[in-house]
């Protein structure tokens, strides 16, 4: 199976709302906010083109903090027939390609502490347990916030 990695834009707004919506239920995020994270100029929004139709996306946004650039992922998605194939860690891999480009040194991003296939995923990616997140999601939901230096400044000379 063939996959391309490609940038999303706000044309691709209704298929990524429903994928959201196949994926997530009380936490999927709505159309319109959706939309706002497509838009935002610090965005880093790509969608996985699998066998000619879209198999997941990823949405990320970079800011700063103290100096430093950090990225957040904000949602990894993937069509549930698309799962186990390689499809999310191939859009995490590109997601925090854009983020270097862009000079981003952390990246962060958060997952249900019951998404035991997702934290496996993270973590063999490279990502790290930073902070509990009691009823993150909501009552019950709890999350757990995750860590990956992706630029790091040697020792200076």
């Amino acid at each position: 199976m063939s996959v391309i990695i490609q940038k999303a834009s706000i044309v691709d707004l209704q298929t990524l709302y429903k994928i959201e919506q196949g994926c997530f239920t009380t936490e999927a995020f709505s159309k319109k906010q959706i939309a706002s994270l497509l838009r935002a100029p610090n965005s880093v929004s790509l969608l996985a083109n699998a066998s000619g139709e879209v198999a997941g996306f990823v949405i990320g946004l970079v800011y700063e903090c103290d100096g430093i650039k950090i990225g957040h992922v904000v949602t990894v998605d993937v069509v549930p027939k698309y799962r186990r194939k390689g499809i999310g860690v191939k859009l995490l891999e590109k997601a925090e390609k854009e983020f270097k480009c862009k000079g981003v040194e952390i990246c962060y991003l958060e997952v249900r502490a019951d998404n035991v296939a997702a934290q496996e995923l993270y973590r063999k990616s490279g990502y790290v347990e930073v902070e509990w997140l009691e009823d993150y999601y909501c009552r019950g939901g709890h999350g757990i916030r995750l860590k990956k230096t992706l630029l790091s400044h040697g020792p200076e000379i």
